[in-house]
């Protein structure tokens, strides 16, 4: 797989030993197990797999690159490169100006932009629309676009079943990036509509077999489905795709309902129900795949808690921490500033979206054990900055350069 430049800011030599080492013992990726760190009264269970992925570094590298060889020039982004406070934070200090806010609210309007100007695309890639406004003021959109080859996967994935007129039913979150960008491709092949979650799913399903008016869908999925979408007509072939950072098993149950829907609509056996329900692959990113099974993994071991780091409107992260949560005590951190002590930590729930103090999360016994994963767009250095943190509340512990040498050799 191709390498990238990623600023050395962002890197750990601790981290980068450990997924060494266990790319080195297990290349076929086929040990979900968690890596130990035993510090002596702290135990760290590292997930298998966490961090960066190759969309992420594809797009720092672009991102960086593009500032180091235009200087004096104007460069815009559309909207978050990635959901990290700290990759953003560092593009904007380097002079990058962003044009719209995660939600696409506009922050700078397009007439201010001239052809002499570059816009980078962010890994969630954009809507056609836009690419078309960009292109009208003369911007070159392809030279400076950083959208995630996982994702222009699902868009052809669209495009395909598109030509086999399915309407495109896309599991995702509506107001996320990337599920804006995909739906503006699908529609522009064919009859799309977005579902959230399996609860919207059921009630998708009632339509299709006709048991809620189709005049209430108009209402029920305002902003979800594209222009002339006609419930009647365009939910007679379906195919199922997705926002890439989704919960693997949330999309595969929605799929699996839908079809199981189509069956009983039209009477189908497995030898006719792609007269209804396109075959489509699960379209998750090989990282989401990777990290969400690393968690499983991570989670047969025993442990005090969980922490997971990365941005809050991290739609990957906030799924690894759902995973976690469900097993044990679980803290979403953006960095090591938010342990404020060996007492206290301040983490984000994002079912409320807010943060909340929380206070005795550390046990007060020894060995205590935690388990530690990260979103794909969370440096590693920072996952190392969270491990030293809790180790400083232990003076007897090994440090992290011994553990860092230990692995190493």
């Amino acid at each position: 797989m191709k390498s990238f430049d990623v600023p050395v800011v962002y890197r750990s030599p601790l981290i980068s030993a450990v997924k060494k080492a266990r790319k080195e013992e297990d290349r076929m990726k086929k040990d979900f197990s968690p890596t130990l760190l035993h510090f002596g009264p702290l135990k760290i269970y590292l997930a298998r797999h966490f961090g960066f992925c190759y969309g992420v570094e594809n797009a720092i590298d672009i991102a960086f690159r593009t500032v180091e060889e235009n200087p004096g020039k104007r460069i815009f982004l559309l909207s978050e490169m990635i959901h990290n406070p700290q990759v953003n934070g560092d593009l904007k200090q380097s002079g990058v100006t962003f044009l719209q806010d995660n939600k696409g609210r506009q922050l700078i309007p397009f007439e201010e932009l001239t052809a002499e100007d570059i816009v980078l695309i962010p890994a969630f890639g954009t809507t056609l629309s836009i690419e078309q406004k960009l292109r009208g003021i003369g911007i070159q959109v392809e030279k400076y676009n950083t959208t995630c080859p996982f994702v222009e996967k699902v868009w052809n994935r669209s495009e395909a079943i598109a030509k086999n007129n399915y309407t495109i039913v896309i599991h995702g979150k509506p107001s996320h990036e990337e599920t804006r960008a995909t739906f503006s491709h699908a529609t522009a092949n064919a009859p799309s509509v977005v579902v959230k979650d399996m609860q919207q799913t059921i009630e998708l399903a009632k339509y299709i077999l006709g048991e809620k008016p189709a005049a209430d869908f108009y209402t029920e999925f305002g902003g979800q489905y594209s222009e002339g979408f006609n419930v009647e007509k365009d939910l007679q072939r379906i195919g199922v795709v997705n926002q890439t950072t989704m919960l693997a098993s949330d999309t595969q149950a929605i799929a699996d309902y839908l079809r199981e829907t189509m069956i009983k609509k039209f009477g189908l056996d497995d030898s006719t129900v792609k007269d209804h329900f396109a075959d489509t692959r699960d379209t998750l990113c090989y990282a989401t795949n990777d990290n969400q099974t690393a968690v499983t993994g991570m989670l047969n071991t025993p442990a005090d808690l969980a922490i997971v780091i990365g941005g809050y409107n991290s739609s990957n992260t906030s799924h690894l921490v759902e995973l976690c949560e469900e097993i044990l005590p679980t803290y979403f951190i953006s960095s090591e500033e938010k342990i404020l002590s060996p007492q206290t930590i301040l983490h984000y729930n994002f079912h409320t979206n807010e943060e909340l103090v929380t206070n005795d999360y550390l046990p007060s016994k020894e060995p205590v054990s935690i388990l530690i994963t990260s979103g794909a767009s969370c440096p590693d250095a920072l996952v190392e900055a969270v491990i030293r943190k809790l180790v400083s509340f232990y003076p007897q512990s090994k440090t992290v350069e011994d553990i860092t040498e230990a692995i190493s050799k």
